[in-house]
């Protein structure tokens, strides 16, 4: 539920992992009250085994008694320190679940964010192409205007050598 949480919308987001955080408080309230009761009722019931077995071999079936409780607490105890290392790993597993979430959105982000960079660089693209057209075109006219020109002078060189030619002639 945590990651779920995370992982939407800021305004949804904020009030979902408040009441997540309630609810935990809650649940290890009532986990702690529940160790609590069951400790009690577990030492109340040990002692009343040990007083109702009577007087009667008492050294006896105390020795074994006491045997047996040791024997239980000892798995009591390998037990309780195996359901710590199991939180342990699960928490830890959990942290790194987390960790590999965030760096997944933010691989995302940067796909989204180079998606649109390529669709620029499209449109970028396109205008170079347009630009390099238009010099090209331009390139051209400025070509045929020299020559134009260059023609012009031609002609006008040709017609005043024309003209001084027959003026001089006379």
């Amino acid at each position: 539920m945590d990651l779920e949480a995370r992982s939407l919308q800021p305004n949804v987001k904020a009030v979902l992992l408040a009441k997540l955080r309630e609810y935990k408080s809650d649940l290890n309230n009532l986990k702690s009250e529940h160790k609590r009761l069951a400790s009690t009722n577990s030492n109340q019931a040990a002692r009343d085994d040990l007083l109702e077995s009577g007087m009667a071999d008492a050294m006896s079936v105390s020795a074994n008694q006491r045997g047996r409780l040791m024997m239980s607490t000892e798995r009591l105890n390998e037990s309780s320190d195996r359901i710590k290392e199991s939180r342990r790993t699960m928490l830890e597993t959990e942290e790194l679940g987390v960790s590999i979430l965030q760096d997944l959105h933010q691989q995302r982000q940067s796909l989204l964010h180079a998606n649109d960079t390529k669709e620029q660089l499209h449109g970028v693209d396109d205008n170079i192409s347009k630009s390099q057209k238009i010099l090209t075109n331009m390139s051209r006219r400025m070509s045929r205007n020299k020559w134009i020109i260059s023609s012009i002078i031609v002609v006008l060189v040709v017609a005043i050598a024309l003209i001084l030619y027959f003026k001089l002639s006379k």
